[in-house]
């Protein structure tokens, strides 16, 4: 008896979801130790997810209903990566396959390996905390000790909650000033690792490949260029931080979106989203290139900055009850916005007519990822510049087909493009004409990535409609044949846009000011002897809950 109960206190899980990685992973350093010692005997697993790889013949492009092609490939190297550089270490990833819940999967290979203790990256995101809590729970009921670090942010976003009186702050400067310095990441380097413990009769999955998964023929789909996995992100962020003049004068929001041969950003995100980078030690990182430099910028534009903001939206949208909707979200602004489905499929499938606009939903489709301004602009067109949609419609499109696609800071983007929450001022709209050409004017992201636009002169390549029709049969792009007439006029839509997001901030002060002056009334007719500070206490919670 004693033997077995040692035994199991010896076999250790570390369970894999983000953190693909083996640097700087403080579950997986948990996991090697047991006690004092190591482990006797160590499980890396990880657990495919129904939820976002069973495939979806409905969806708009190949995939599943919650990710693109271009994601779960992404996912799937990520995972080769890490399963040699396990093996590197005499270890290796144990692949299990869930058939509808990964809590039970991950609960019922506690039990059969007769698991001791339990190592697990914390996760923030609702879907997260659901399936930790469930796993949790079996375990501590078991008797298994579990270990759960944050790693996957600089800070502990409730540490910061806690910090700031219980709510999360709302500002960039707020957040940088309660969040202090970052920990230190975790720097030791491994030789071994325990070997992996018997598995019973347990079917351990090799690595599938796109194909396997069963998403139908993607053989016509363009291939991202950007490879899943540690050594990929290691050597992508060595390539940035080696240009120590480009380190030191990173300042977003500048930069190009139109280039896409050479992105004109580290295109690390996707890493971080993945975990196969840490975001501590990419900050250590850039700080040790800062130590060398004489001048460098500062956030909130800054490399580092960026890192910050990608903290600040983490820790909002866990403070935030109903973050990733506009309905029972306190910081988000209720405007009512369109419905036009019509206008939304052209847009999600870069057929409206406006090249700039349709070349970025095109990368997007085809890559899973655009740059940061390319991804402003398209929010903008969606929301509050032209079509009037809501945000939440688009940040599907984005959640399902981005690489780095990030519950949180999907959501906040998408919350601040579209003016609901963050930023307000809703008469600052990207052309989708006059934007693009001021950084790309011959039109070469166009012609790329809109093939049948590649010979329209750079005189009419981001208003192809207004091409002479001598001109457009000379291009082989006939507008409204080859390519279509733009859905909507900017000029009409983006006039009529403001006038409805004007309506709509104007509603949202009236309602704040009837519930500031119910709450006056209620507070000098309730019989009590109450001072102007606590009337100010009481508006003040009032306007937090608004």
């Amino acid at each position: 008896m004693e033997a077995a109960a040692a035994a199991a206190t010896a076999a250790s899980m570390v369970w894999f979801r983000k953190g693909l990685r083996v640097h700087d992973n403080p579950a997986l350093d948990a996991a090697r130790r047991c006690g004092g010692g190591a482990a006797a005997r160590l499980y890396p697993v990880f657990v495919l997810d129904p939820r976002y790889l069973r495939p979806d013949p409905a969806a708009a492009s190949p995939g599943s209903a919650r990710a693109g092609v271009a994601r779960v490939r992404f996912l799937l190297e990520s995972l080769r990566d890490l399963d040699a550089r396990l093996r590197r270490l005499g270890s290796r990833l144990l692949l299990l396959r869930a058939r509808d819940d990964v809590a039970d999967a991950v609960c019922a290979a506690l039990k059969d390996w007769n698991i001791g203790k339990l190592c697990f990256e914390s996760d923030t995101e609702p879907y997260g905390l659901a399936r930790d809590k469930k796993v949790t729970d079996f375990a501590m009921a078991s008797g298994i000790e579990v270990f759960t670090p944050v790693s996957h942010t600089l800070f502990d976003p409730a540490e910061i909650i806690r910090k700031n009186g219980g709510r999360p702050p709302l500002t960039y400067q707020s957040f940088v000033a309660i969040a202090g310095e970052p920990p230190e990441p975790v720097m030791e380097e491994y030789s071994e690792l325990p070997p992996v413990g018997d598995t019973g009769e347990y079917e351990l999955l090799p690595v599938p490949t796109v194909e396997e998964l069963g998403y139908g023929d993607i053989s016509q789909e363009e291939i991202s260029p950007f490879r899943g996995g540690e050594t990929e992100a290691l050597r992508r962020m060595k390539e940035s931080l080696q240009n120590k003049e480009w380190v030191a004068k990173f300042e977003k929001p500048k930069g190009d979106p139109s280039a896409f041969l050479k992105p004109a950003t580290t295109v690390l995100s996707p890493y971080l989203k993945f975990g196969c980078l840490s975001s501590r030690y990419f900050y250590r990182c850039i700080q040790d290139v800062y130590r060398s430099v004489k001048n460098h910028t500062k956030p909130p534009v800054s490399l580092t900055g960026q890192l910050l903001w990608r903290d600040f939206f983490y820790t909002v949208s866990f403070g935030t009850p109903n973050f990733d909707r506009m309905k029972g979200n306190s910081i988000c602004k209720q405007i009512p916005w369109s419905e036009n489905e019509e206008l939304f499929v052209a847009w999600r499938d870069g057929r409206t007519g406006y090249p700039w606009i349709d070349a970025i939903m095109l990368q997007l489709r085809k890559w899973g990822w655009m740059h940061h301004l390319a991804r402003h602009s398209v929010a903008c067109f969606l929301t509050r510049g032209d079509l009037f949609i809501h945000w939440e419609k688009g940040r599907d499109v984005f959640e399902r087909l981005l690489i780095d696609s990030d519950w949180a800071i999907n959501n906040g983007n998408w919350l601040w493009l579209s003016c609901s929450s963050f930023f307000y001022q809703y008469h600052r709209i990207y052309s989708p004409i006059t934007f693009g050409k001021k950084y790309d004017p011959n039109g070469n992201y166009i012609r790329h990535f809109i093939p049948v636009l590649k010979d329209m002169p750079k005189e009419y390549i981001y208003e192809p409609w207004t091409a002479p029709l001598s001109i457009q049969k000379k291009a082989n792009c006939i507008i409204g044949e080859d390519y279509p007439k733009p859905v909507i006029d900017h000029e009409t839509a983006s006039k009529e846009c403001r006038k409805k997001m004007g309506e709509a901030y104007a509603s949202s002060n009236s309602i704040k000011r009837t519930s500031s002056n119910s709450l006056r009334r209620k507070v000098s007719h309730g019989g009590q002897d109450a001072s102007n500070s606590s009337i100010a206490k009481l508006l003040k919670r009032s306007s937090r809950a608004e």
